[in-house]
């Protein structure tokens, strides 16, 4: 097999995949990881941080716009359900489920129950895609969202959006740009659209805990076998404002 920190993407044609019986499973195919050069994941990562910036700053002012307005946030775990391995014209495409994954979301009503929410989960430990590289899956979202607190103690929210996913996989090699960003993974990025909900348990003031779900509408996740990846956990969280 060629040495991985050669490869700017993907992994080549002659890699192999072995069970633990030693037999020949699968010959690798050249892998087309969206990127053309480590100069667009680096913009492509960097766009993503400016816009959770953006939204954490612009969820911060919006709070004291209004004595009716609620805001939420909340930090949370999990897991990533998906169909199994599979393969496709000769070619194995592994499962991106499994996992442990971690989560920050927040959101702001400013119109009754609806406002906007967003938010960003990524798989705490590496997998191990195909048996030999490790990778990491993150997902970060914006959505209109629909929340409502029906008494003291029980609310429920519903939400959808668009966000995108971003596959890191880390070859063992410390890659840099000629701006001085290093990195030791490559990304593959994906549009993709979500939606989802969850329930809002008050066990004290407005201190939450929030059984939640997600579905992902993964475009064109061909590293994976499906563009349908469902996101499930728990959150804890506060609530600011709004009636109790």
């Amino acid at each position: 097999m060629r040495a991985l920190h050669k490869l700017p993407i993907g992994v080549r044609s002659g890699a192999s995949f072995r069970g633990r019986d030693g037999n020949l499973v699968q010959q690798c195919e050249e892998f087309d990881f969206v990127a053309r050069s480590r100069r667009s994941d680096v913009y492509k990562e960097d766009h993503v941080r400016r816009l959770l910036a953006v939204l954490c700053l612009w969820m911060w002012m919006m709070a004291g716009h209004a004595l009716a307005q609620q805001v939420d946030v909340a930090f949370g775990g999990g897991s990533l359900g998906a169909p199994g391995d599979s393969f496709n014209g000769g070619n194995l495409q592994p499962t991106e489920g499994g996992g442990a994954f971690l989560g920050f979301s927040g959101d702001v009503l400013f119109h009754g129950n609806l406002g906007v929410q967003g938010e960003v989960n990524w798989r705490g430990n590496q997998g191990s895609y195909g048996g030999f590289l490790p990778y990491r899956p993150i997902f970060w979202d914006f959505n209109a969202i629909y929340a409502r607190r029906f008494s003291k103690y029980f609310g429920a929210e519903a939400l959808g959006g668009i966000g995108g996913e971003s596959i890191r996989f880390y070859q063992g090699a410390v890659n840099c740009d000629e701006f001085g960003n290093c990195t030791n993974y490559v990304s593959s990025n994906h549009f993709m659209a979500d939606f989802g909900g969850g329930i809002r348990l008050y066990p004290y003031g407005n201190f939450f805990v929030r059984p939640e779900v997600r579905l992902y509408l993964v475009n064109n996740n061909q590293e994976f076998s499906s563009n349908f990846p469902v996101r499930y956990g728990v959150s804890i969280g506060y609530t600011f404002g709004g009636a109790k």
